[in-house]
């Protein structure tokens, strides 16, 4: 067990903490406002184009949008369990859970690039790549550019989080991180529920549009 390491511009442990919270809730914060903009994009162009928002989205896979929904809120479980075992002292069993949380990752992608997969071959691609209809209206173009770019950017974030928990879970099992310092597994914590949240509201906007 590796004794936490007090920075030299903090006073004590506890305001170190306290600065490391403070700065993930001011990240999320950001993150919150960036995806707050683009449902408001959506909200806006799907105002516009009610019916060609449901035409571009119709043939999205229901049943693999479910399937990543159920995995997402699986992995925030998992991740709430293990802030919970770190925090007594079960760094071990928290770092297994954080794999458990990074495999679902994983899997998330895993069925996200199959999606993808087939929307490249149906030549359902954002802008100008568009070519699934002959000649579709501009706001069928625009539905699907709006769900490349806001579910790709999702995936992105979805890439970030497993980054941290494959990192923060390999210094859980090494004993790094435990109820004596737990702030990153925390920390870690929040940014997948905040990527878990996002999706839920990605989740009903493109797959249950009808």
């Amino acid at each position: 067990m590796s004794a936490q390491r007090l920075a030299e511009q903090f006073e004590t442990l506890e305001k170190q903490d306290h600065a490391a919270r403070l700065g993930m809730w001011m990240f999320l914060g950001s993150e919150t406002l960036l995806f707050g903009a683009l449902f408001a994009a959506y909200a806006y162009y799907r105002g516009i184009y009610p019916e060609e928002f449901v035409q571009a989205l119709h043939h999205n896979s229901v049943a693999l949008g479910t399937t990543n929904t159920v995995v997402l809120i699986t992995s925030s479980f998992t991740v709430a369990l293990a802030v919970h075992f770190v925090r007594e002292g079960k760094s071990r069993l928290a770092a297994g859970l954080l794999a458990v949380s990074t495999l679902f990752g994983a899997v998330f992608l895993v069925v996200k690039g199959i999606e993808y997969t087939h929307h490249i071959h149906e030549n359902a691609l954002p802008a100008g790549a568009y070519s699934f209809l002959d000649q579709p209206p501009g706001g069928v173009v625009m539905g699907y550019t709006l769900y490349w770019f806001m579910t790709g950017l999702h995936g992105l974030h979805v890439i970030a989080g497993m980054i941290m928990l494959a990192a923060v879970g390999v210094l859980c099992w090494k004993g790094r991180y435990g109820a004596h310092r737990n702030v990153a597994v925390e920390n870690v914590g929040l940014y997948w529920h905040l990527v878990d949240v996002v999706w839920i509201f990605l989740w009903p906007l493109f797959y249950l549009t009808d």
